[in-house]
């Protein structure tokens, strides 16, 4: 038994996941897990993971999925541990960088647990004020892609539209530290649920960092703190 990950748009109507199931059942598979990824224009976008029998029976699926009225299928691929339970995944991911006992680990860490939750070819950390390579996983663009397009993606949502940009990259801002969380898979675009996800992710991880940084300049500098201490309301 070989698990995959098969993605599919659909008719947003009663009945149109329950055809897909059948006939991914027609040919002897089982449906362990469904992730609605986005919806909207009258259409879902859906996540389906399969327990197949075997590998050779991947054309067949994809053949009788497709007979169904409405649905076209963007992709499939063998499913890692982390796609079996993604929003398990993701929570896991929060926790251990919650739990990073400094701001260099947690910023190290961030692109290895983004990478991994998103199931991304790869991912770059780098501040946002100067364009300083931080982290990279992967192979990534160069730096100076991956500031042209934060820059870009700034600009064009300061003047209130989405402005053309792959959408096989993501990013977020971590506002109080400086930096940017970017993003990338080829041939796979990022919904719109990954996309809140990386924002989630970002939010989480300039939380911890700021926290992080506050308890490290008070370690460094013991005495400023008592007396910063000295001077609050009781």
């Amino acid at each position: 038994m070989t698990t995959y990950v098969l993605r599919v748009w659909l008719p947003d109507r009663p009945g149109a996941l329950g055809a897909v199931a059948s006939r991914v059942g027609a040919v002897g598979a089982d449906v362990i897990g469904i992730d609605i990824l986005e919806r909207g224009g009258g259409r879902a976008i859906d996540e389906l993971i399969i327990d197949l029998p075997e590998s050779a029976l991947v054309p067949l699926l994809l053949q009788e999925v497709q007979e169904v009225d409405g649905v076209d299928v963007e992709d499939i691929r063998e499913a890692t541990g982390a796609a079996l339970d993604p929003r398990l995944d993701a929570l896991e991911a929060a926790a251990a960088l919650v739990g990073a006992p400094s701001s260099d680990v947690l910023l190290d860490s961030l692109c290895e647990y983004a990478v991994a939750t998103l199931a991304a070819d790869w991912g770059a950390v780098f501040s946002l004020d100067g364009g300083e390579l931080y982290s990279v996983l992967g192979p990534a663009p160069t730096t100076e892609w991956l500031v042209a397009f934060v820059e870009g993606s700034r600009s064009s949502a300061r003047l209130g539209g989405e402005g053309a940009k792959p959408d096989d990259v993501v990013w977020a801002a971590l506002a109080s530290a400086g930096y940017a969380l970017v993003l990338g898979r080829e041939g796979r675009p990022f919904r719109a649920r990954e996309r809140r996800e990386v924002s989630a992710l970002a939010r989480i991880v300039d939380t911890r960092f700021r926290s992080l940084r506050w308890t490290e300049a008070r370690s460094a500098h013991p005495s400023s703190g008592q007396r910063s201490r000295v001077g609050q309301p009781g």
